[in-house]
C-alpha cells in the first residue's frame, strides 16, 4: 500500500458528506463537540461491545451514519482496525484523518507539499496542527508495520521536518528504520 490510498474499506467511514463542525479544532477533536447525540451514543455502545466485533462494527456503522467524517468516528474506527490487528484498515483510516486535518487546517491536501510555516506545528496547545502530526506520526508507523519502509519513512521525515523538536517522539521510529539491516555490531 502507497503512503496515500484512496482504496477504503467497506468498513471504514466514507467521507461523501461533510458534518457541520464548529470553528473551534480542539473542541472538536478533544471533546468530540459538533457530535450528535446518536452518534456519541453508538460510539459509547462500540467501546462498550468491543469484545463482540460484529455487534462493535455495527455500532461503529450507525455513529459514521450520523456523523460520517467526525473526527471522534473517525478515531473510533481506527482504534477498532488497530486493536484488531487490521492495519491495513486502520491505515486507510488514518489516511481518512489525515484528510480531515489538512482540510480543515487549510494545508495542502498532499502531506508531502506541507511546509513548517503552514500552522503553528511547535505550538502544542494548537490542537488540529498536533492532531494532524498525530495523523503523519500513525501512518508512517503503519507503513512500517505493513512492510511499506519507503513509504513509512517519508512520512516520518515529513514529521521530522515539521516537528523539529520531536514534540511527538518521531525520531525514535526514524531510528529504528535507519538501523534495519543492519547488525547490532554496527
Amino acid at each position: 500500500m502507497t503512503a496515500r490510498s484512496s482504496q477504503i474499506s467497506v468498513d471504514t467511514p466514507d467521507a461523501t458528506e461533510a458534518w457541520a463542525w464548529p470553528l473551534d479544532p480542539t473542541a472538536v477533536i478533544c471533546c468530540a463537540a459538533g457530535l450528535p447525540d446518536a452518534a456519541r451514543d453508538a460510539l459509547e455502545a462500540a467501546g462498550r461491545n468491543y469484545p463482540d466485533e460484529a455487534l462493535c462494527r455495527a455500532h461503529l456503522a450507525r455513529a459514521q451514519d450520523l456523523a460520517p467524517d467526525h473526527p471522534a468516528v473517525l478515531i473510533g474506527f481506527y482504534r477498532f482496525h488497530f486493536y484488531g490487528g487490521r492495519l491495513r484498515e486502520t491505515l486507510a483510516v488514518g489516511l481518512r484523518c489525515l484528510d480531515w486535518a489538512a482540510k480543515a487546517a487549510n494545508l495542502q491536501p498532499d502531506w508531502r507539499a506541507v511546509r513548517p510555516g503552514d500552522a503553528p506545528f511547535g505550538d502544542f496547545a494548537a490542537a488540529l496542527p498536533r492532531f494532524y502530526l498525530f495523523c503523519l506520526k500513525g501512518c508512517g508507523y503503519l507503513n512500517l508495520r505493513l512492510g511499506e519502509p519507503a513509504a513509512g519513512q517519508a512520512m516520518l521525515e515529513k514529521l521530522a521536518e515539521l516537528d523539529p523538536g520531536d514534540k511527538l517522539g518521531g525520531r525514535v521510529l526514524l531510528q529504528v528504520v535507519e538501523r534495519q539491516g543492519r547488525d547490532d555490531d554496527d
